[in-house]
This record gives structure tokens, sequence and C-alpha cells, in this order.
């Protein structure tokens, strides 16, 4: 199985998007908090998300209680500030894809210490959409999973 991970995300419609895309995918979503919405069957409803109830989620208190239950997997940190294309990862079952917030990315010192990927852009942009972002790089990881299928 593969996980898509969210660090304190803040855009409801981002984070129905990548719900949707693990629905897809047979995947699981890890959100670290804290979020900037509410997840609760309301809040879910009263966004048009109708495909929340099929989303295999995970809500994690903090990073700290994420890396707790990382165990032995292996995480990769996905960034706008990242040195590699996200082509040269090479992706296992149970990998943990690492995404940040919408606004400010993954920390600094998370980067500097564990590395990080980046979707590389040739046009006058600075990044992608997160959900986008979580799209491309969760798509190349599954046609490494299961060529088959692709």
């Amino acid at each position: 199985m593969l996980h898509i991970a969210l660090l304190n995300p803040e855009i409801p419609g981002n984070t129905g998007n990548i719900g949707r895309l693990v629905v897809g995918l047979s995947a699981r979503l890890h959100l670290i908090h804290p979020l900037g919405f509410q997840t609760d069957e309301k809040a879910v409803r009263r966004g048009g998300i109708d495909h929340w109830r099929h989303v295999d989620v995970v809500e994690h208190a903090d990073l700290e209680a994420f890396w707790s239950w990382l165990g032995d997997r292996r995480v990769h940190l996905f960034s706008a500030a990242g040195e590699a294309p996200f082509t040269r990862c090479t992706f296992a079952d149970d990998d943990v894809l690492l995404f940040g917030r919408e606004s400010v990315g993954l920390p600094d010192e998370l980067i500097a210490e564990r590395g990080a990927y980046h979707v590389p852009m040739t046009g006058p942009v600075r990044s992608l959409n997160l959900s986008n972002a979580v799209a491309v790089v969760a798509y190349e990881a599954a046609r490494q999973l299961h060529p088959e299928v692709f």
C-alpha cells in the first residue's frame, strides 16, 4: 500500500482532491494536525466531498505522532525546495510520500535533515497546486509499483 501524508494542510478542497486520488489508487491518506479545516461529516458534506466515506484516512495529532507511527517505513519528502526531481525516487510498497502546507510547504529544517524531491517546472511559476503535485508524484509511484497497469 502507498501512503500519502499531508503535513498541516490548509485548504479543504485540495485535501478533498487528494482524498479522491487515494481512493482511485487504493492508497491511504495521512493528515498531520493541526489542519486548517474540519474533517467531520458535516464539514465534508458542506464541502461537497461525497467520496470522503471511501477514503482510507488516518489522522495524526502532530508530526511527532506521525514519526512514531512511521516505524520502519521509508518516507520520501516532496517540496518545491527539493534538490532532486521526483523521477529519481525509487518507490517501494508501503512507502510514505510526505507533502507540506499549501502556503509554505515543508519546514526548511526538515528538508535539510532528510532531503526532498521536487516536481520540475520549466514555466514561470514557483510551485504547483498541492493536489496537482501529489497526483504527479503518486502516479509515478503507482507506475513503479504496478507496471502491469501502466
